[in-house]
């Protein structure tokens, strides 16, 4: 059975630290801080702002910035670094699809840096972004590209071809069903664990995001810089993208 992410708060603290881990750090966020653009004065909503790493990141540059979590844990831990380092940074405990200690209109921007395909009622905290979200204001969401990254239903392939070995993506003929998966995290040499994920092919995302007012923007497919490809035992990402990041301004209130 995939484990609650409770259990796993500190372990994901010290996994991204500061900077976020080598995937986080070297081919999301550079794309997902490109798309944000200048967030100084703005106010941000960080959702699903496990270790806050990425909020203190945010606060540092001028943003005036929320983190929600549905971990109790894992916002404990947001506090503690608060504690520390105080950055005027508000933590809640929420989950994504009802957001009721925050009021309509509060944001200029929504953060959901590698969440939305974790959350199960994707569709309700999508709304829930779009109520409270500034008309114009900005939701920037990261996710494993449905594409191509359908969790245990797709993988590298290699093959020879003559003196050459190519390498394909392979995806299995689940791509346009929504469903539950887990992803599997290796804690220690002796030791994995499972999450939930949930996977909905990329016109679902788009068909949602409308319905709730929005209208998309940007559509970014990160690419690993000389730092990921030399510590990865995937280089062949630089060819083949495994994430996507969605730009969406509201435009109903």
């Amino acid at each position: 059975m995939p484990r609650d992410w409770e259990d796993l708060a500190r372990w994901w603290d010290e996994k991204q630290s500061e900077d976020g881990d080598l995937w986080h750090r070297t081919l999301i966020d550079p794309t997902v801080l490109r798309v944000l653009g200048d967030t100084s004065k703005k106010s941000v909503l960080d959702l699903g702002c496990g270790n806050g790493y990425f909020s203190r990141k945010l606060a540092r540059s001028g943003a005036h910035v929320t983190g929600v979590d549905s971990s109790r844990s894992i916002i404990e831990i947001c506090r503690e670094h608060e504690k520390r380092d105080p950055l005027g940074i508000a933590y809640h405990v929420a989950d994504a699809s009802d957001l009721n200690t925050l009021h309509d209109s509060s944001f200029d921007i929504i953060l959901a840096n590698m969440t939305l395909d974790d959350i199960r009622d994707a569709e309700g905290a999508i709304k829930e972004c779009a109520r409270v979200l500034r008309e114009r204001g900005i939701l920037v969401g990261s996710i494993s590209h449905p594409c191509f990254d359908m969790g245990k239903h797709s993988g590298w392939q290699l093959e020879k071809v003559g003196p050459d070995i190519k390498v394909w993506r392979r995806v299995d003929g689940n791509y346009r069903r929504v469903f539950e998966d887990a992803v599997e995290w290796q804690l220690s040499e002796n030791e994995r664990m499972e999450t939930r994920w949930y996977h909905r092919p990329l016109s679902w995302y788009i068909r949602v995001l409308r319905s709730a007012g929005f209208v998309i923007t940007a559509l970014e497919e990160p690419e690993p810089n000389e730092e990921f490809l030399k510590n990865t035992n995937e280089p062949w990402i630089e060819s083949i993208p495994v994430h996507c990041v969605l730009e969406a301004h509201k435009l109903r209130v």
